[in-house]
């Protein structure tokens, strides 16, 4: 006799669609509470760093610090008003000690704050020199970290003198990760120098900058430094020196100029390499910018050009009048030079020898890390040079005017001599991160002008396969 099974249970529509109700509401609630603790708790670090890298680079994130003594900020404060902005600029300028009227000697609108360095009387400074004020650069950055300054991507570090083109330094810096460890500046144009400072050195004058993480450990370690390196000159020279300790090594930009170099600039200034101009130094050993002014008033004349499009300031194009055969040099924002006869690109933008050695000496003094060009003996046989004047804007397009430079020549229909003023139409320079790291030289035109005495000249990116040389 078989026994008697009890029918099986079947769960009806109703209650599965209640169950998987039900099981939805839980799981949903489950994500939101995953969602709420992951925005609230430590784990939310995970995604700062994406959030931070994702935030686009600006002057907010910088922390300056310069360099200055009591006697010398009275006058290199004029050039530092020419680019500090205190609203959107962190930092101080570090003295040896207060000016009596110091009041009277820092504009706060215009102006960073002054800072007294610390004593470093009980540093050893062993060098010939003497120069014991080299201690108080290389502790500027134990000093400018230790001011605790909120959301800092990186410290920069100049001289009174470092005229900074603050834009181009942003959009620089912009290429790197600031959460790594960064060493970012540029040594000196003389051969000599590097010799004696070092080639994988960033000069001080030219400007350098230190990413924060980098800066932090730095600021641990420069003091121990600074004892090691007591016969060292520079306080740049102990800055490098405890990098290279950590393992760390410059990023050479050449944006960034140390200038040492005397008298007429003209050659190196009209042949920029194709980068931003990030900055300018040794201004009263160099002539002013521009003839017939002071080295001041030259300075804000130029930034009226670099003021307007200041990653285009500077920009070498070079472009071929093919009916007189003429080659024209542009170096938007400061000056053009015109040669009466073709010159190949190779040679058009070489460093014409304007300027004199930074010091006599051996051979190296006379010597620079870059391609220099001899100038004609005879001066009305050289280039014809021509200053920028002035500049207007519509929209995104810029002209800027160039008069002629006056030299008492003799000259035919067919020299630039008779070219008065010279007119460059462009559109205001906007780089991506991508034309920064693989930069190219734009190309130029020579337009149809209605006058004999004046001449157009349109500034555009080169097409693809486009190549710059004479079209005869």
């Amino acid at each position: 006799m078989q026994p008697l099974q009890s029918p099986t249970k079947t769960p009806s529509p109703s209650r599965l669609i209640n169950l998987l109700k039900l099981s939805s509401l839980i799981l949903v609630a489950y994500l939101f509470v995953l969602l709420f603790i992951l925005s609230t708790s430590k784990y939310s670090s995970l995604y700062s760093p994406l959030q931070e890298l994702s935030t686009p680079m600006s002057l907010d994130h910088i922390v300056f610090s310069l360099f200055t003594s009591q006697d010398s900020w009275p006058k290199s404060k004029e050039y530092v008003k020419l680019w500090w902005n205190s609203r959107t600029m962190r930092g101080c300028a570090f003295l040896d000690r207060l000016p009596p009227d110091a009041d009277s000697h820092n504009d706060t609108s215009s102006l960073p704050p002054l800072c007294v360095s610390e004593d470093t009387s009980r540093f050893r400074y062993t060098h010939g020199a003497q120069h014991r004020f080299q201690i108080r650069i290389a502790r500027m950055v134990l000093e400018a970290v230790a001011r605790n300054h909120s959301n800092v991507r990186w410290y920069v570090f100049g001289d009174d003198s470092t005229v900074f083109v603050t834009e181009n330094l942003v959009k620089t810096l912009s290429k790197y990760d600031h959460r790594l460890w960064h060493y970012v500046g540029a040594n000196s144009e003389n051969l000599e120098q590097n010799r004696e400072f070092g080639f994988k050195m960033a000069f001080l004058g030219a400007g350098f900058a230190i990413s924060s993480p980098l800066a932090k450990v730095l600021a641990r370690v420069i003091d121990s430094c600074i004892d090691r390196y007591a016969h060292l000159y520079g306080g740049d020279a102990r800055v490098f020196a405890c990098l290279a300790e950590l393992g760390i090594g410059i990023i050479h930009e050449p944006g960034f100029h140390q200038f040492d170099i005397r008298g007429n600039a003209l050659g190196l200034l009209t042949s920029h390499p194709v980068t931003p101009l990030v900055s300018i130094h040794s201004l009263d050993q160099i002539d002013p910018l521009f003839p017939g002014m002071n080295t001041l008033h030259a300075l804000q004349h130029f930034f009226r050009a670099a003021n307007a499009d200041p990653q285009r300031v500077l920009q070498q194009t070079v472009c071929y009048d093919r009916w007189f055969s003429w080659t024209i040099s542009v170096s938007w924002g400061y000056a053009i030079q015109v040669f009466p006869n073709h010159v190949y690109l190779p040679d058009a933008i070489k460093v014409g020898e304007t300027f004199r050695h930074w010091r006599r000496g051996n051979l190296f003094t006379e010597a620079y890390v870059f391609n220099t060009r001899e100038l004609h003996p005879v001066q009305c046989a050289r280039p014809t040079i021509f200053f920028f004047e002035k500049i207007s804007k519509s929209k995104d397009r810029t002209k800027t005017t160039y008069k002629r430079s006056y030299l008492n020549c003799t000259y035919d229909d067919g020299s630039p001599r008779k070219i008065k003023e010279i007119r460059v139409h462009a559109h205001k320079m906007d780089l991506t991160k991508k034309q920064l790291q693989a930069p190219r030289r734009q190309c130029c035109n020579v337009l149809p002008s209605s006058s004999n005495e004046a001449l157009d000249i349109a500034i555009r990116e080169c097409k693809e396969e486009e190549l710059i040389y004479l079209h005869l």
